[in-house]
């Protein structure tokens, strides 16, 4: 099944508008999925926690956690670095505890370092934050995120190729990897490529699980510059929902509008209405 999920509580969520009352409007509005926004920081508050995970089993949502902005695992910095190993394990933890399946990382960012030099500290401190993992108890999957700068690390490429080497899968915004290449991967051709690549790297299987973005963007030659709603953008969303359908894709889409649920239901209703 692919699961079409809104980034955080829907804004039109009544009364105070918490995690709770978020999983129970994005059921009453058809709505299967949600990504938790822990970008500014991870909740430590294990019985509110565990509160989410049976209001979301009970509801029948999908969960996802998007950790905290603040990570940069190729830091010079050595304090630096390990607050960003915590941020992720933190994250993980909190999330394999709300029933999550998985955590969308921000990985790095090149420091005008030579891209070759950067994987290489990356892959040191995915390993040692695995081996952590791995004491903890954690199978929750470690989703390292296609990133929409030229300043990030974070290529499709490279993200592939890290996530085999550690038996993970990572978090593809095909918003953010359009934006990168100022224009490109908004075609057919394009998507079948990616999820093409996505294959050869992880397998077949691994298109049935998938945590995926999505959403209008605009960008310059830098890169992204802001999400944008579906239509008031140069998406080719409703292609883009049409390859989902053809290659049988499952998992997650997370919907990064603007218009968050509005533009989730119109992709998931679009979806829906597809042979």
């Amino acid at each position: 099944m692919l699961h079409f999920a809104v980034a955080g509580v829907p804004y039109s969520t009544p009364g105070k508008g918490g995690t709770l009352e978020g999983l129970d409007h994005a059921h009453s509005l058809g709505i299967t999925a949600m990504e938790m926004e822990w970008v500014q920081r991870v909740p430590k508050n294990e019985e509110h926690i565990a509160n989410i995970r049976d209001k979301a089993k009970e509801l029948g949502i999908y969960l996802t956690v998007h950790a905290p902005y603040f990570i940069n695992l190729n830091a010079i910095e050595e304090e630096k670095l390990e607050a960003s190993k915590i941020r992720i394990l933190d994250a993980m933890e909190m999330g394999q505890l709300a029933g999550a399946h998985s955590v969308c990382v921000h990985p790095a960012f090149y420091l005008k370092m030579d891209p070759e030099e950067v994987y290489d500290n990356v892959y040191r401190a995915t390993d040692d934050i695995m081996k952590r993992a791995n004491k903890k108890g954690l199978t929750i999957n470690l989703g390292f995120e296609t990133m929409g700068k030229v300043t990030q690390f974070g290529s499709l490429e490279e993200v592939l190729k890290l996530s085999k080497e550690f038996g993970i899968y990572p978090t593809v915004d095909s918003a953010h990897m359009h934006a990168r290449t100022n224009g490109e991967w908004n075609t057919t051709e394009e998507w079948n490529v990616l999820f093409d690549m996505y294959e050869k790297y992880l397998g077949k299987k691994s298109l049935k699980s998938m945590h995926m973005h999505y959403s209008g963007i605009e960008y310059t030659e830098k890169g992204e510059r802001k999400h944008l709603p579906l239509k008031k953008s140069d998406a080719r969303w409703k292609d883009f929902i049409q390859v989902l359908k053809d290659r049988e894709i499952e998992g997650t889409l997370v919907c990064e509008s603007p218009i968050q649920e509005d533009d989730t239901q119109l992709m998931q209703k679009t979806y829906s209405k597809l042979q």
